[in-house]
């Protein structure tokens, strides 16, 4: 049997609504097949996770060439501007934004991103990712946000790394957002933390952000529907680590 030949990467805004459908077909793929998700949007017949701010939002693809231009990843993206016209940010459903809004920062919220399986891992998040860092420099955005999950809604389970995201990295106190159906994070005393456990607990993306100097905001919220403990990200483009963001802005050339 033969190898799979080495992925092509590319990167671009959805430019149809064609477009829009092989990203929902992969988000069908990654949190109704693999993750159990549930809820109103899910369509069994046609293979598709839908909301209702999808048609307003960006979506940021990446396809492989290597498999025909397949879409094998994605972000979805939505400005001030973009949220005014759905109505609200996606991520307002979960958390009180008002004092990210109340900044008079620029914001960018990021949502929905999937990588199908064989891509975890390598270089499809780094594409995704200096794709972001050209939007962002673009369009001068300030402060990226948006949730991010924990598998799973047993939240015994996570106490350990949820708790280190408290301690650790809360988000300052001016762009702290608060869960709306708040669960508590400090859930192991500080001194009691077991850190390099704790962190391996972490899932990926969520470490990928605090790398690059992202916090968390104040408790957790438990999505049954999607099966999933969220955190709301923020991370502040003028306090990035700026090594690390060095090497996704380098990737844009």
């Amino acid at each position: 049997m033969s190898e799979r030949p080495a992925p092509k990467f590319k990167t671009r805004l959805a430019r149809s609504e064609a477009d829009i459908r092989a990203a929902q077909a992969l988000r069908y793929e990654v949190f109704v097949r693999e993750l159990g998700s549930t809820g109103e949007g899910v369509d069994h017949e046609q293979g598709l996770e839908t909301d209702g701010f999808d048609p307003y939002f960006d979506h940021l693809l990446l396809t492989d060439d290597a498999r025909g231009g397949a879409v094998v990843g994605v972000y979805r993206i939505a400005t001030e501007a973009q949220a005014l016209a759905a109505g609200r940010f996606y991520t307002e459903d979960e958390y009180d934004l008002g004092p990210l809004l109340a900044s008079g920062r620029r914001l960018l919220e990021l949502g929905r991103s999937c990588l199908l399986p064989e891509y975890r891992g390598g270089q499809a998040m780094f594409h995704l990712w200096s794709a972001l860092a050209a939007h962002v420099a673009e369009h001068q955005v300030e402060v990226l946000f948006g949730t991010a999950s924990f598998h799973g809604t047993d939240v015994a389970k996570h106490a350990a790394a949820l708790s280190l995201l408290h301690d650790s990295h809360l988000a300052p106190e001016a762009i702290r957002v608060r869960s709306r159906a708040y669960q508590p994070m400090d859930l192991v005393p500080a001194a009691e933390i077991d850190r390099p456990s704790a962190m391996r607990g972490v899932p990926a993306l969520i470490k990928a952000y605090l790398r690059l100097g992202g916090t968390v905001g104040d408790g957790a919220f438990i999505d049954h529907a999607f099966n999933t403990i969220d955190v709301c990200l923020l991370l502040d483009t003028e306090k990035m680590n700026a090594r690390q963001a060095g090497i996704y802005q380098k990737g844009q050339s």
